[in-house]
C-alpha cells in the first residue's frame, strides 16, 4: 500500500514516500544483513560534536529480545507492532565527555539517527512505524538500563503486510490520508 505525500512541492522520494503504516507481514523475517544496514545507516546520521548518543535495543525474529520489547508497548500498539520482524527501543546516552550536567543534544541527535533508520527503511521497501506509546519502566526493567540510558522511543520495522488484515482499531489509521500542518503554519 503506498500513501505518498499529497504535496505540490519537489521532495526526494524516500521522504514522499515514507509513511507510518500498522500493517506488517507476520511471516516475514529480515536477514542479518538487512538489520545490519539499518543501523549502520544511524551509525552515519549527524551528531553534535561527534557524540554519537544513541544506543538501540532490538528484537530481530520474534528473539527473545523481540517478546520482551513486544510486551513494553501499549495501547493499540499491542494490537499491530508485534508483527513487525523487528522492534527496536531507541534510546539516548546522556553523558557528555566535556560537558559535566550531560548532552543537551543527546535527544536531538537520537531523533536524527532514527530518521537515518526511518529514510533507509524506505529504502529498502520495509515499513518502518516509530512509536511514543511504550512503558519506558518496563524497558528499564527488562533490559536492567541503567541511569545514563534514556528510552525515547520504539520503531516497528517489517516487510509490508495486507492492510485489509490490520486490526479494527486502528484500520481507519491504515486508511486515512495523509496530512500535516500548512508550511506557513510551522514557519516563525
Amino acid at each position: 500500500m503506498q500513501k505518498p505525500v499529497p504535496t505540490t512541492l519537489p521532495l526526494a522520494p524516500l521522504i514522499s514516500e515514507r509513511w507510518s503504516q500498522y500493517a506488517f507481514d507476520p511471516s516475514a523475517s529480515l536477514s542479518r544483513g538487512e538489520f545490519e544496514v539499518l543501523f549502520e545507516a544511524a551509525r552515519w546520521s549527524a551528531s553534535s560534536s561527534n557524540i554519537q548518543p544513541w544506543r538501540f535495543i532490538t528484537g530481530l525474529n520474534r528473539d527473545g529480545n523481540h517478546a520482551k520489547l513486544a510486551s513494553c508497548l501499549d495501547g493499540t500498539n499491542r494490537l499491530w507492532a508485534p508483527a513487525a520482524s523487528l522492534l527496536v527501543c531507541a534510546c539516548a546516552f546522556l553523558p557528555h565527555p566535556r560537558i559535566a550536567a550531560g548532552n543537551p543534544w543527546a535527544k536531538h541527535d537520537l531523533g536524527m539517527s532514527v530518521g537515518f533508520i526511518l529514510l533507509q527503511a524506505v529504502h529498502m521497501g520495509l515499513a518502518c512505524h516509530p512509536m511514543g506509546g511504550f512503558s519506558v519502566d518496563r524497558i528499564r526493567e527488562l533490559f536492567n538500563l541503567p541511569p545514563e540510558i534514556e528510552p525515547v522511543s520504539m520503531l516497528a520495522i517489517g516487510r509490508p503486510g495486507d492492510p485489509e488484515k490490520t486490526a479494527e482499531e486502528v484500520k481507519n489509521r491504515q486508511f486515512a490520508p495523509r496530512t500535516r500542518n500548512n508550511l506557513e503554519d510551522i514557519l516563525l
